[in-house]
């Protein structure tokens, strides 16, 4: 059977005791009133019953941490206090210290049970009960129980906390506290990823055309007559000379393209935060109180 520190279990433990905490409770005798020590944490089973609570023995053995079984006390929410039912110094001093570090394992729990037991506890069903023992008997059910005045044992496999109410139970006449609880839906927003963008850039190529006024030189040669042409010159004004040549240069633009990058735009990229409210509904439970009195006057406050 596996224990859980009541923290550890549940974290948010206090809300069930209206907002108190139960560690640090100071931790009496029934009856004398001596004070015996302080409760410093609480064990739980599987299903978060309470089986312990640790009581730091300072008022009587200092340093000393020992297990004290839930039916073995009482708790008192008014007076914030904790009543030990049954326990001596004697018996504290008998029980086992109480290390977290060790493992908690049956032989344990048995020593602890041992110093607990009292035989005017049993007249329970037990597994371990011999059925050929003349003073064993058996329940209306056929189960074999251990005879009254004895302390019955169990075996190791089978051994539940139910077998013990008397160590683990809840006294009605100890605990007369009855607590009624309700569901609540409580609201809470949990943030999770629902995609991602990914945004960059790529190169796209295209064909730019540009039209560039471009000149070019050419030769006209134009004959034309004169109107003084079949007059007679002299011999003087008639130069004839051979392999004169006159010469004329010629030209042309030609485009000249080069590239050159601008600024085009800027790309902002940015999140905003949409709200909206969603509704949703649950089915929640809560606890009324049921009184069967008779024909007892009750009184309600």
């Amino acid at each position: 059977m596996v224990l859980y520190k009541l923290e550890d279990f549940e974290p948010s433990y206090q809300e069930s005791f209206d907002g108190h905490d139960i560690k640090g409770l100071g931790v009496y005798t029934q009856g004398t009133d001596e004070k015996v020590g302080t409760v410093s944490d609480v064990l739980v089973d599987e299903e978060g019953h309470f089986r312990y609570l640790v009581v730091d023995l300072g008022f009587w053995i200092f340093g000393k941490k020992v297990l004290l079984p839930i039916g073995r006390a009482r708790i008192d929410y008014n007076t914030d206090r904790v009543y030990t039912i049954g326990l001596t110094r004697e018996q504290a001093e008998d029980l086992p210290e109480f290390d977290e570090r060790q493992t908690l394992d049956y032989d344990y729990e048995e020593r602890v049970r041992g110093v607990y037991r009292q035989p005017t506890d049993y007249n329970l069903p037990v597994e371990a009960a011999t059925p050929l023992d003349p003073l064993a008997g058996l329940d209306p059910l056929g189960t074999p129980v251990a005879p009254l005045g004895t302390t019955p044992t169990y075996a190791r496999d089978s051994y539940t906390y139910e077998n013990e109410p008397a160590l683990y139970g809840l006294n009605e006449q100890d605990h007369q506290t009855l607590r009624l609880y309700e569901e609540r839906l409580i609201a809470s927003k949990r943030r999770q990823k629902t995609g991602e963008v990914t945004i960059g850039k790529h190169v796209e190529t295209d064909t730019a055309r540009v039209a560039v006024p471009v000149e070019r030189e050419r030769v006209v040669i134009e004959r034309v007559t004169p109107a003084d042409a079949g007059t007679p010159v002299s011999g003087r004004e008639a130069d004839f000379r051979e392999g004169e040549v006159a010469r004329i240069e010629i030209h042309e633009e030609t485009p000249d393209i080069r590239k050159e990058a601008f600024l085009r735009e800027e790309v902002r990229v940015r999140k905003v935060v949409e709200q909206d409210t969603v509704e949703t509904q649950e089915t929640v439970r809560r606890e009324e109180l049921d009184v069967n009195s008779g024909n007892l006057p009750i009184e309600e406050r």
